[in-house]
């Protein structure tokens, strides 16, 4: 018998509780206008867990469960399917959560921790031809576009490029727009809680190009970094991770400070040993906006930064601070030809906003619209006052939209109007959680006019809970 879930979790209720129903809607209503130019699907991932967790819960653990927006001819339907990962199986076959968060051992059962699977439950990308849910320790998974069920049967569904995948492969890997290449590191590449790191390079048709591993000064939890065309930027914060203090009883994952920040720069076109280090007071940043070299070949990385690392406690288990810290925009950057390797940093903003997005045909080069969800999202609690803000880097100017107080925005994801679109020229999509109603909209916006509200909106009778990450892929379901 499934037990229920614990109700003094703030991650298991409200916007953050697990829908247990998987979906499939083929007319959503609209308000407003779809674009008829809008001819694809968001694709968008967050954790669901199936059942109740054994031991303390944590956001980021939840089993993946995949929304699926598609839109064609001004119409939308919807579909959510969780990720049949093999934790997935083994626990729907035995009707109950047979492990702990992050795959603690002190809570697992030890068939779930011989199977090393992954969750899946961070993003979904497109690479290759193929659809592929993401976490960060564990290789990719593979779903059917139009099903969104597992595909592969060698591999059961994960992605291995030709058994050529070494290590771990993150949530957010980054693509070379002119090269097609698909260029990602995992953290603890060499066992859970160790300090090395991979570094590899797959080409568009899933030939694996680069696979080498980088020793960190200390083992860390590394949710994203950063590419340019000359180099592939790898920032170790001091949230670290301890397989001696989750044996213990202690947090897996905790803040330390004092062992500061160290940000590795490993050539693109050289090899691990030809790495540069610099270092940085701490702070921690789980999502850079966009990165790129100036023409006199500095590297600027635009990064949602937070002084402290939010949603985990120092290593006693006790809060790292009082109130809950916000990431903010800034600007970093770095001469790696001046003496000492310099950096500097300029706050870009001073509002509190997470999930950057920009329009990624304009990865790795200089930039001019970005788009966040503004307030703090990293709080569980209250967190009125969300929008969506659009950043003009050019003229320094910014502009938000707000819904209802205590509604709640998804990532902004960016869709061009046409392949050869200027930058910033199209859409940006959104899932907006509607609080007062205890359901979610697909919002449509002009990317450029954000103040002026949804174009256009699709209305769900159900809930999307608090997610991470999604993309668009263009075209019909069965292109």
């Amino acid at each position: 018998m499934a037990k229920a879930f614990p109700t003094d979790n703030p991650f298991l209720r409200g916007y953050y509780a697990p829908v247990n129903t998987e979906a499939d809607a083929g007319h959503l209503q609209i308000s407003g206008e779809m674009p008829k130019e809008l001819l694809g699907t968001l694709y968008r991932n967050g954790p669901n867990p199936q059942f109740a967790p054994r031991g303390p819960y944590h956001w980021f653990g939840g089993d993946g469960m995949i929304h699926a927006f598609h839109i064609e001819n001004g119409n939308v339907s919807y579909k959510n399917r969780w990720v049949r990962t093999p934790k997935w199986k083994i626990e729907n076959e035995e009707g109950e959560g047979l492990s702990g968060t992050f795959g603690n051992p002190r809570y697992t059962d030890p068939r779930v921790f011989a199977l090393n699977s992954t969750i899946a439950n961070t993003n979904i990308v497109w690479h290759g031809g193929k659809l592929l849910a993401l976490e960060e320790a564990h290789a990719p998974f593979s779903l059917d576009p139009k099903s969104l069920m597992p595909v592969g049967p060698k591999n059961g569904g994960y992605e291995t490029f030709g058994d050529k995948l070494c290590g771990p492969f993150t949530a957010h890997p980054k693509f070379d727009p002119e090269t097609g290449e698909m260029i990602f590191f995992g953290y603890s590449a060499t066992g859970r809680f160790t300090k090395e790191i991979s570094l590899q390079t797959v080409t568009e048709d899933g030939t694996v190009t680069r696979a080498e591993i980088l020793e960190g000064p200390f083992p860390s939890m590394i949710h994203d970094f950063a590419v340019t065309k000359n180099w592939i930027v790898v920032p170790v914060f001091p949230l670290t991770s301890s397989m001696e203090r989750a044996m213990g009883g202690l947090p897996p994952f905790a803040w330390e400070p004092d062992k500061g920040t160290h940000i590795a720069f490993i050539p693109r076109k050289g090899t691990v040993a030809d790495v540069k280090w610099v270092t940085a007071p701490p702070s921690y940043v789980f999502h850079p906006m966009n990165h790129f070299e100036t023409a006199d070949g500095k590297v600027v990385i635009d990064v949602m930064k937070y002084d402290v690392a939010p949603l985990f406690p120092l290593p006693d288990g006790s809060p790292s601070t009082q109130e809950p810290p916000a990431a903010r925009l800034f600007r970093w950057t770095f001469d790696l030809g001046g003496p000492g390797n310099t950096f500097r940093e300029e706050q870009l903003d001073d509002r509190a906003g997470e999930f950057p997005r920009f329009d990624e045909r304009f990865c790795m080069s200089d930039y001019r619209h970005g788009w966040i969800v503004s307030g703090n999202i990293a709080h569980a609690g209250v967190r009125r006052g969300e929008g969506i803000t659009h950043y003009d880097l050019k003229t320094g100017t910014n502009a938000t939209w707000t819904a209802g107080e205590d509604d709640r925005f998804g990532e902004p994801v960016f869709v061009p109007r046409h392949d050869k679109a200027p930058e910033g020229d199209g859409w940006v999509l959104s899932v907006i959680y509607r609080s007062a109603e205890g359901r979610s909209d697909l919002a449509v916006f002009e990317a450029t006019d954000i103040a002026c509200g949804p174009v256009a909106l699709a209305h769900l009778s159900s809930r999307v809970p608090a997610g991470f990450h999604g993309n668009w892929r263009p075209g019909t379901l069965g292109g």
